[in-house]
């Protein structure tokens, strides 16, 4: 059985006002990208796919992969312009042989061992899993007025996370065939939000959903990096 994780850093970070790209930012003295690679390279995941801006693998590829020794990452590809395309340029970067494919955003530096272990087991039984957690808040439905429309039963609510894990040739088949036919999509007003989607909307496989973590945030704003630190102070403790 071979496993792989597509590590995704090819966004701009344009919510965080710096000149430096988020994935690059440091956080406990470590740029943040480093987090889930170090995840990975201690788990059973036997090689990772790191895709990142364009222009910026040499960069990558010496100041981060190199420095911080992560023999498993197997290549350093660009990605492109929505993440979905970029997803599709890391899994074609991947050995044919792959069995199960594991897809996260490196934005997110505190996945740990028990949430790979977790998918591991997920994937392996039912062929697609997501990472989530039960929502803590009431969501509402908006209507296109920005009235409420409707309020779902809270107790079926996730949050959505990463890593995002699937039968590695079902979901490359699907990136595929999303790239052939991404302008009929678009047509439609289908916009992919996450690799689930694809999988939700071409095939009949059903999604299984699986515990993550309130910790496994995605830094997005300047607020989030506060926080990050905040958990990375407390774990030392």
């Amino acid at each position: 059985m071979k496993t792989v994780a597509i590590v995704l850093a090819a966004g701009s970070g344009s919510r965080m006002n710096s000149d430096v790209k988020k994935q690059y930012m440091e956080i406990g003295g470590k740029p943040l990208i480093y987090y889930s690679l170090k995840a990975f390279e201690e788990s059973f995941i036997d090689d990772v796919i790191l895709v990142v801006s364009r222009g910026d693998v040499t960069y990558v590829s010496k100041e981060i992969v190199e420095k911080y020794k992560f023999d498993k990452v197997k290549a350093v590809v660009e990605g492109g312009l929505a993440r979905y395309h970029s997803v599709r340029l890391g899994l074609q970067a991947a050995d044919e042989d792959c069995d199960y494919a594991f897809i996260h955003d490196g934005a997110r530096p505190f996945i740990n061992r028990d949430i790979i272990a977790r998918a591991m087991a997920a994937v392996k039984e039912y062929k697609a899993c997501v990472v989530g957690m039960p929502s803590k808040d009431t969501i509402k439905i908006a209507d296109d007025k920005g009235f409420a429309a409707s309020t779902p039963d809270r107790n079926l609510m996730w949050t959505i996370q990463t890593p995002q894990c699937f039968s590695y040739s079902m979901i490359l088949d699907l990136y595929q065939r999303l790239d052939r036919e991404e302008g009929e999509l678009m047509a439609k007003g289908i916009n992919i939000t996450d690799d689930a989607m694809v999988v939700e909307y071409y095939t009949d496989t059903k999604v299984k959903l699986i515990e993550g973590s309130y910790d496994n945030i995605k830094i997005t704003t300047p607020e989030d990096i506060a926080v990050a630190e905040a958990i990375l102070a407390r774990d030392k403790r």
